[in-house]
């Protein structure tokens, strides 16, 4: 429904978000090297990289080929693995947009830390929805979906430039698209369990999201942009301006 262009939410604790820049160029630079690279190559980085429930769960086991990592190390490996060009840049577009604010607000470690629950959470959701699937997730999507959550609580009323259908531009508090996003991940997660897509790992990772944005920001930081001070905010705060004798009626008294 939108595609998030732009926020205007300058950084206020760090100078550059050199991790959300770092997760970018990571997953940028692994999705050329697999997808340029041979089809025998790109199996084995899937299989062996991509998480899947039924080797984590030991129904199935993988051929030895494909074994590259012990099968714990896929619950965040997989999220650096894309299918297309589509599905790598819309990934990286909501992490560029959303990311850095995330970053400012719980700090440079915290923040990867923060990321790589959120991808492991959406990995382990779509293991307990699809326990005995042998059919490789990847994708950044979980992780993502985490730094949306969080977003969202941290700064609702931003404004963001989106692209509403993807054509028409418009700029809008940011908790109309992104509350969108998040009931249309939970509403497919019930109406389309065993879609291509993996819904259940977007909603595992906004679960996490929204719970880690509450422990891990940085002391002090409010949520839901309780910051930002509204005119009628500064009107109640300042009182009634303090009225001069002439509106008064009381003489105007002078010392000698």
């Amino acid at each position: 429904m939108f595609i998030p262009l732009h926020d205007a939410n300058s950084l206020k604790h760090i100078k550059l978000q050199y991790v959300t820049i770092g997760l970018i160029a990571a997953n940028v630079l692994i999705f050329f090297l697999t997808a340029l690279s041979a089809d025998s190559t790109l199996q084995a980085a899937v299989y062996g990289l991509g998480y899947v429930p039924a080797v984590v769960n030991d129904l199935v086991e993988l051929p030895p080929q494909f074994v590259i990592l012990p099968e714990n190390f896929t619950y965040i490996t997989y999220a650096f693995l894309h299918g297309d060009i589509f599905h790598v840049g819309g990934n990286m577009l909501f992490l560029w947009v959303f990311g850095d604010n995330v970053e400012d607000a719980l700090g440079h470690f915290r923040y990867l830390i923060f990321y790589l629950i959120c991808a492991a959470a959406g990995a382990w959701l779509h293991g307990a929805m699809a326990p005995g699937s042998e059919a490789p997730l990847i994708g950044a999507s979980g992780a993502v979906a985490g730094i949306v959550a969080a977003y969202l609580m941290l700064h609702p009323r931003v404004k963001v430039w989106v692209l509403a259908f993807g054509r028409i531009p418009l700029r809008i508090p940011a908790f109309i698209p992104l509350a969108l996003w998040i009931v249309f991940q939970l509403a497919m997660l019930g109406l389309a369990p065993e879609d291509q897509i993996s819904w259940a790992a977007h909603v595992g990772g906004i679960v996490a999201g929204a719970v880690l944005v509450l422990v891990l920001r940085r002391r002090g930081v409010p949520l839901f942009d309780r910051s930002i001070v509204t005119p009628e905010a500064v009107e109640v705060e300042a009182g009634p301006a303090t009225a001069s004798p002439a509106e008064t009626g009381r003489p105007r008294w002078g010392r000698q």
